[in-house]
């Protein structure tokens, strides 16, 4: 298997600021490790650094899958996982807050079919 350096400093305190700032309150992240295939033509796992968090009904992570590199996905259970359209990303930033977003249009969009 590959090794992955964990998350630095920096990227978990972005991820916190972040976190606090969307959901008005610090959030439980907690660090994990994902088997991922990060070569589609290769049946080789690489240990992914993973950070991991919940909120209301929703599970998110963010998996470094190299330097500079992350995937990320939100779900709410083994059948109705959901990834932002972009397989990778070169910032922590902008991964975190896609992901926030797409979730948060998602629920969005969730909640008026129920209305509807």
């Amino acid at each position: 298997m590959n090794t992955i350096e964990d998350f630095s400093p920096a990227e978990l305190q972005v991820v916190r600021d972040t976190l606090r700032e969307r959901y008005k309150a610090d959030q439980d992240v907690q660090q994990a490790d994902s088997e991922l295939r990060l070569d589609p033509d290769s049946t080789t796992l690489s240990l992914c650094p993973t950070l991991y968090w919940e909120h209301d009904d929703c599970h998110f992570v963010i998996c470094k899958t190299g330097k500079q590199r992350f995937f990320c996905q939100f779900f709410y259970g083994r059948n109705e996982q959901y990834g932002t359209g972009q397989d990778s990303y070169d910032d922590i930033l902008d991964c975190l807050t896609t992901l926030l977003r797409v979730q948060a249009d998602h629920e969005l969009s969730k909640n008026l079919k129920k209305k509807g």
